[in-house]
């Protein structure tokens, strides 16, 4: 251990803590910094506004993660990179490695009135608030909600829209069983004509049936202009009057990369290679700084999209590759070949399997089984990671 090189990682989201974990199978000391003390598996909070699961079923503390892979951590907010020095300023303190591996996702493009939404993708305390604003309308007997997200032309790839399906879905799900459905009125909003579009055509065909047959009224295809307390203004001043509003802003580049020495794209995300690693003007092959996750820019195909599982393959790979360089092999891994999307959107009754290469798209109805296997997967990330189950091979 003594001759090996310290990492530093950044984040403790999906790409950092995937990136500790197998960069200690490596044998490499690590610090991880994060600024929450738990690890939340984002993809299965959209289950806490109907109450089907507790906030602290969806966190895995950090502690735990480190005393099963023996990772040094570190509770501080990161304010500064200092990318050729390999060095990090934080609220406590200051944090250097030998190599940098920076996984602190990304920002949100900014939206007049945000004051007058909440998202599933923002802060996991949002995921609790908007439980409290559907408890209060169901409490009131009744109302109107819309659910939507937004696209950055800046970079398509940064675009969250799933999660928006699946709480609108399970909302309804929920209302349905308490049998006040009729009470309400649910919107879904996005600002381009097709929203799910990269999903496939296929997709989005099987989405428009979805809607019709939940009785989900649909408001496509024109920017907004602002957020307000009773509803959205869009471009042309029309509005979607709402009772409360969930919308998912596009990502865009984390502020701290602003103050740092960082390539960035247009965006404001990290510039890098196929191995993950940032050119720091020395080429990218010499570099000992790499970005994963949301935090990096991603190249491939217009359909690309930001998910935990392509995070995970980009961890996994900087591991590799940091290791392949200090022994001084040739091979690398790159994430390019690995870009694809897929998920399964959960409903609270079923879900759909959703697939999509550059040889097409799919997506499966699964009545039923489909929701127990995303609860499933929910109890497999958290135990697997902490060591307590094997992982299955690429997962």
């Amino acid at each position: 251990m003594a001759d090996k090189k310290r990492v530093l990682v950044l984040g403790g989201g999906f790409a950092g803590v995937e990136a500790a974990i197998f960069l200690r199978k490596e044998g490499y000391p690590v610090t991880l910094v994060s600024d929450r003390d738990y690890f939340y598996i984002y993809p299965t909070s959209i289950w806490i506004p109907t109450h089907e699961v507790e906030f602290e079923e969806i966190c895995v503390p950090l502690a735990d993660l480190q005393k099963a892979h023996g990772f040094d951590l570190v509770i501080d907010e990161i304010t500064e990179i200092r990318a050729k020095e390999r060095t990090a300023v934080g609220k406590g303190g200051e944090y250097s490695g030998d190599y940098l591996v920076i996984a602190i996702g990304g920002g949100k493009v900014r939206h007049e009135g945000s004051e007058h939404f909440l998202s599933i993708c923002g802060k996991p305390e949002e995921a609790l608030a908007i439980r409290d604003r559907i408890d209060a309308l169901v409490a009131r007997g009744g109302g109107r909600i819309a659910m939507g997200f937004g696209g950055n032309p800046k970079d398509p790839s940064n675009v969250r829209g799933g999660p928006a399906f699946e709480v609108l879905f399970n909302v309804h799900n929920d209302l349905k069983k308490r049998g006040i459905r009729d009470n309400f009125e649910l919107t879904f909003f996005a600002p381009m004509e097709s929203p799910g579009a990269r999903m496939g055509p296929q997709a989005l065909k099987m989405m428009d049936l979805f809607f019709n047959k939940l009785r989900i009224h649909k408001h496509f295809g024109k920017k907004i202009k602002r957020f307000e307390a009773d509803g959205i203004v869009f471009e042309d001043d029309s509005k979607l009057l709402s009772d409360f509003t969930m919308f998912i802003p596009a990502g865009d580049g984390h502020p701290v990369f602003r103050r740092s020495d960082l390539p960035l794209n247009e965006a404001g995300l990290i510039k890098i290679n196929d191995y993950c690693q940032v050119d720091l003007g020395e080429g990218a092959e010499a570099s000992r700084v790499y970005a994963v996750g949301d935090s990096a820019a991603l190249e491939g195909p217009d359909w690309r999209a930001k998910q935990g599982h392509i995070a995970e393959v980009m961890a996994r790979n900087t591991a590799f590759n940091i290791d392949a360089f200090e022994k001084g092999k040739s091979e690398r891994k790159g994430y390019r070949d690995h870009i694809n999307i897929l998920c399964v959107m959960d409903s609270g009754d079923g879900a759909a399997f959703v697939y999509r290469t550059h040889k097409g798209g799919k997506m499966i109805p699964m009545p039923v089984i489909g929701h127990w296997l995303k609860k499933g997967w929910g109890w497999y990330c958290r135990n697997s990671k902490l060591g307590k189950i094997p992982r299955i091979p690429g997962m």
